[in-house]
């Protein structure tokens, strides 16, 4: 399963609310004000640009096309992607930095369709929403199947926050919803698609054979289907513990992860495997490990509206005790 990291990796020291018992508990690099940037050269037969592409880290600049790994202790991985596929080198960027105010920064994380094409050879278009994530990214990705796959989700924790803390805005465009992989005709598709933010807790084992199974413990999420044209600022999102599908604020998006969609870790043995959430846990059990995403789109991989942007700053958890 995946390496555990110590608590002190993951979250700065707690800050006391004034006149109130609650605490917050920052997530490190969560203010969105220290970035690595990468620049990378794309392979000359789909044009030879130089990108760079955005990653939630220290102040650092990488050059070449160099397979990314967290910096810094950042606990935070983003949909920004460095693509190696048939020796063609190809980014994928969809996380930007964006200035709020002076030397203070947010994530600004959209829906874009990335175009490939090479006369004779590749003409691919792939829609990607923007994310970032608790986790990491194993890159050069090779292909476009298994998106889950190359993505490690979730890091060892075992807290029980009561609410998630952060600030947002969101653009949503009109229109409905595209699929669109790169592979086939672009399908369009009825309904709207969603910005959205959650936080899932899990209590995970393995078994003999190297699965990884999880319960549910407690569950935060939220989607935003208008646009939020000003910074909501210090807005909470509460964590739920338990079995909640009898709950009244209870919506289908809140339910268990299905198999099919299932996230992936590394087990003991240092192979990607998905994490199969059993059921849920009981209120009080302990998590082992959080899972934290902000994302402008809720659907599959390859699905969702273009133009759909999420900004996100100031990350923490919070304890009413």
């Amino acid at each position: 399963m995946m390496k555990k990291i110590a608590i002190i990796s993951l979250f700065v020291a707690a800050a006391s609310l004034y006149g109130s018992a609650q605490r917050l508990e920052k997530i490190h690099y969560g203010d969105m004000n220290h970035w690595v940037e990468r620049h990378i050269k794309e392979s000359s037969i789909i044009g030879g640009k130089t990108m760079t592409l955005y990653e939630i880290g220290p102040d650092e600049v990488i050059e070449g096309d160099i397979p990314y790994v967290n910096k810094g202790g950042s606990p935070w991985a983003t949909s920004n992607v460095m693509a190696k596929v048939s020796g063609v080198t190809k980014t994928s960027n969809a996380v930007y930095r964006e200035q709020r105010s002076g030397n203070d920064y947010c994530a600004k994380l959209c829906t874009v369709i990335e175009k490939v094409r090479a006369i004779g050879i590749i003409n691919l278009k792939v829609l990607v929403s923007g994310s970032i994530f608790l986790g990491r990214i194993y890159e050069p990705i090779k292909s476009t199947s298994n998106p889950y796959g190359k993505m490690e989700m979730g890091l060892a924790y075992t807290k029980r926050p009561d609410f998630l803390q952060f600030d947002y805005k969101v653009t949503v465009p009109a229109g409905n919803r595209i699929y669109s992989s790169g592979f086939g005709k672009q399908k369009d598709l009825a309904g709207q698609d969603y910005a959205e933010v959650y936080v899932l807790l899990q209590k995970r084992w393995e078994d003999a054979d190297g699965n990884i199974h999880a319960l549910r413990v407690g569950t935060g999420r939220e989607r935003y289907g208008k646009t939020v044209a000003s910074w909501v600022n210090g807005h909470r999102l509460p964590i739920h513990y338990g079995d909640i599908t009898g709950q009244p604020f209870y919506r289908s998006f809140m339910g268990l992860i299905s198999k099919e969609n299932s996230y992936y870790a590394k087990n003991s043995r240092g192979k990607m495997v998905p994490v199969i959430e059993e059921g849920w846990a009981k209120a009080d059990e302990t998590p082992t490990h959080v899972l934290m995403m902000a994302s402008s789109g809720c659907g599959t991989a390859y699905v969702g509206t273009p133009g759909m942007t999420l900004w996100v700053d100031n990350f923490a958890f919070g304890f009413n005790n």
